[in-house]
Formats: structure tokens, C-alpha cells, sequence
């Protein structure tokens, strides 16, 4: 993570959108990193017998998701919103590897 100037020390408008950039490069090194688990997911469901999208573990991870908003202060709605955009993308991309069953 990287260092950030609290919200309430931030002096001014400018102050405050250095921050927010420096969290949105932090933020997308992070969702690289994950592209990279799904990437090596594609490379291990084959061998396992697994198929891109399993609606299980979907849900899973969207209630993991709502909880963890929930208990960070963040509306559990939004996040749903944003991780079944995520987990789609990521579906779509293993798919290409994979296949579709």
C-alpha cells in the first residue's frame, strides 16, 4: 500500500486528488495481481476437471465480498455491483483459455 496522506489532513482539493491517484495506481497494480490468480487458475481448472464459471464459487466469493464491505464501512451493494463486473471479466478471460463447457 502506499503512503497516503489521511483525507482530514488534506488541505486542499489538489491535496486530495494526489492521494486519490496515487490509491486508484495502487488499486490497479492490485487488480493485476489478481489477473494473475486467474491466470493461473485458467493453467489448473483443466487438470482438475474444472469448468471457467462454477456458480457455487461464484456466490462465494460475491457473499465474502458483501461481508467484508459490510464490515469496512463500505455499501455491500456497490461492491456486489463491482466484483460481478470483476468476476465476469475474469470468467471471460479463463474462458479464452480453457474453453467453454
Amino acid at each position: 500500500m502506499p503512503s497516503l496522506t489521511p483525507p482530514t489532513d488534506c488541505a486542499s482539493m489538489q491535496a486530495l486528488r494526489v492521494e486519490i491517484d496515487k490509491l486508484d495506481r495502487h488499486l490497479i497494480d492490485l487488480l493485476v495481481t489478481r489477473s494473475g490468480y486467474i491466470d493461473r487458475a485458467a493453467e489448473l481448472k483443466p487438470g482438475e476437471a474444472l469448468p471457467a464459471r462454477i456458480p457455487a464459487r461464484v456466490e462465494e466469493v460475491v457473499q465474502n465480498v458483501r461481508a467484508t464491505a459490510r464490515d469496512r464501512g463500505m455499501d455491500p451493494d456497490l461492491a456486489e455491483q463491482l466484483w460481478r463486473i470483476l468476476i465476469d471479466w475474469s470468467i471471460a478471460r479463463e474462458e479464452r483459455v480453457i474453453g467453454v463447457d
